[in-house]
């Protein structure tokens, strides 16, 4: 690191007002936001984070999908640009926080550096990404996944909500509709990408450390079940000659705690949706059809639990004289961020002297697509209560300056002082 910066910080009680500046759009009664992707909301908030992108003299584009960059100019022109980002769009329910800190958080390294009169050999960019929640329209991560090349955006924009209305016709609407190729970056793919993020877990808060230097994310497979059994009457049916299938769900759902268990500390197991038929209290049910989310960093561990679960759920069955389908319906690989910039991160965290640990992502990031395609890491911070998607989402001040802090000095490593 260059001596001449290593003094440098950022204005935390700037960020904290870009944070609440921007949460009053889409606010919601109970202190939250609701800002869905592609709404006129959205729209709102766009314009405003594009203004202060402008404000800060950056350059600025739109892609095909409706992603938006803003470009610090480096000395070096041949140079690849060194980012970061995340997203501004929100749950329903969503909090002043998640998505919204990592895009703040880099529009603030933008304007530190343009304070102190510090420039780059190499360009810096900081993106927000298009429908990374995934509330109104399918597949989450959208922008990201198309910027990566996992999406084409011609399907993208072909994606609709419940009402019928398509990606497309949204982009159009709001003027989000970018004339620049997904994955079109000047000089090529990001040298580096950085994405700060509030944890959305428990893990920080409970060990009381402001920064995690987070390694990677846990990969991820859902799976649609279905439990057959018979409907029948629930008093003169005798136990011993049921076919109940809520019975044989109900171990099912035990045993995915279990498998998860068994792949500590990194497995998890979820069941979140339950539906029952006939769903009347004095029938035997004959349907059951529940949910399962699984997840470990490792494709190893992954493959390990998806045996167990064939295996467990089919012997469960013909224990309750039932008959049990299982389909995969998700899976996203375990992701293992670039070594080099995970070092960045860490050595910023110790060089700025924050108490840290190494953790991992539980949930899916836009960092997670673009480390298909440069390298990357991420900055956790703690969240309270380890709460997020949620109205009563917070984080401390302090914690975000900190994040933000070591987001500077890990792009500054990348990008080099001129």
């Amino acid at each position: 690191m260059n001596t001449s910066v290593q003094h440098l910080r950022v204005d935390g009680d700037r960020l904290w007002q870009s944070l609440m500046d921007l949460a009053e759009i889409g606010a919601t009664p109970k202190g939250g936001v609701c800002r869905i992707a592609l709404s006129d909301e959205d729209k709102r908030g766009r314009d405003l984070v594009v203004q202060w992108f402008k404000e800060a003299g950056l350059q600025v584009r739109v892609d095909a999908v409706g992603n938006v960059f803003g470009r610090r100019a480096g000395t070096d022109p041949h140079a690849r640009a060194v980012a970061t980002g995340s997203h501004i769009d929100t749950q329903p329910t969503g909090g002043k926080f998640d998505g919204n800190y990592g895009v703040m958080a880099g529009l603030e390294v933008m304007r530190t550096l343009n304070a102190q009169g510090i420039q780059t050999r190499a360009p810096l960019e900081v993106a927000f990404w298009t429908n990374e929640e995934g509330t109104r329209f399918t597949p989450v991560m959208m922008g990201s996944g198309a910027f990566a090349g996992v999406f084409g955006a011609q399907d993208m924009h072909l994606q609709k909500d419940g009402a019928g209305i398509s990606v497309g016709e949204e982009l159009q609407r709001i003027g989000y509709l970018g004339d620049v190729a997904c994955g079109d970056v000047p000089n090529g793919p990001f040298a580096a990408y950085f994405e700060a993020h509030i944890e959305q877990g428990p893990v920080l808060e409970a060990y009381d450390k402001p920064v995690g230097v987070v390694s990677g994310a846990l990969g991820q497979q859902w799976y649609d079940i279905t439990v057959q059994g018979m409907e029948a009457h629930a008093g003169p049916t005798p136990m011993e000659l049921r076919h109940d299938a809520m019975l044989a769900a109900a171990r099912m759902v035990d045993a995915v705690h279990r498998i998860a268990l068994a792949e500590a500390p990194h497995g998890r197991g979820t069941v979140g949706h339950v539906q029952v038929h006939p769903n009347s209290r004095n029938v035997i049910p004959g349907q059951v059809k529940f949910s399962v989310d699984l997840r470990n960093l490792t494709q190893e561990g992954l493959d390990r639990m998806d045996a167990a679960l064939h295996a467990q759920l089919a012997a469960l069955a013909a224990q309750c004289q039932c008959t049990v389908e299982v389909v995969q319906v998700v899976k996203f690989a375990p992701c293992i961020f670039h070594p080099d910039c995970v070092h960045s991160v860490r050595q910023a965290t110790q060089r700025l002297g924050y108490d840290h640990m190494d953790v991992v992502s539980g949930a899916g990031h836009d960092a997670v697509y673009v480390n298909q395609i440069a390298p990357t890491a991420m900055i956790f911070v703690p969240c309270k209560d380890g709460v997020s998607h949620n109205e009563i989402e917070d984080a401390r001040p302090d914690h975000l300056a900190a994040g933000c802090n070591v987001l500077l000095h890990a792009m500054l490593e990348h990008a080099k002082v001129a």
